[in-house]
């Protein structure tokens, strides 16, 4: 396998679609996600793992059923398993996610929002 850096910036370029996260690459059973949000999410909890939020442009909200986390970019937030959660943004927002492979991104809830898993770029 060759060992080469990922160029965030240039992922970006290769997708425009909001609420899909994309695999750029695995650590173990850990997939590195980035994706483009605007909007509101869903209400939504991963029962088995926690999740890590890194915002890396714009402004990512994540609302707690008591308490709304905000994070600028260069912040980053882990969700604990089972907080249900809900992410938005009022304009896009660029964002990378730690989670293992396999997680959908709504949760349990299966909706139009609900991304089709393992889509690399």
């Amino acid at each position: 396998m060759a060992v080469k850096p990922v160029n965030l910036a240039e992922k970006f370029t290769l997708f425009d679609d909001h609420w899909s996260p994309r695999v750029v690459t695995e650590l173990n059973d850990y997939q590195v996600k980035l994706a483009r949000i605007e909007g509101e999410f869903v209400w939504h909890s991963h029962e088995d793992t926690d999740e890590l939020f890194l915002c890396l442009e714009g402004q990512l909200i994540i609302e707690l059923r008591d308490e709304t986390i905000e994070l600028a970019a260069g912040e980053l937030v882990v969700i604990p398993r089972g907080t249900e959660h809900k992410p938005s943004a009022h304009s896009e927002c660029k964002i990378l996610l730690l989670e293992p492979r396999g997680v959908v991104n709504t949760g349990e809830v299966s909706n139009e929002l609900t991304a089709a898993q393992d889509v690399w770029v």
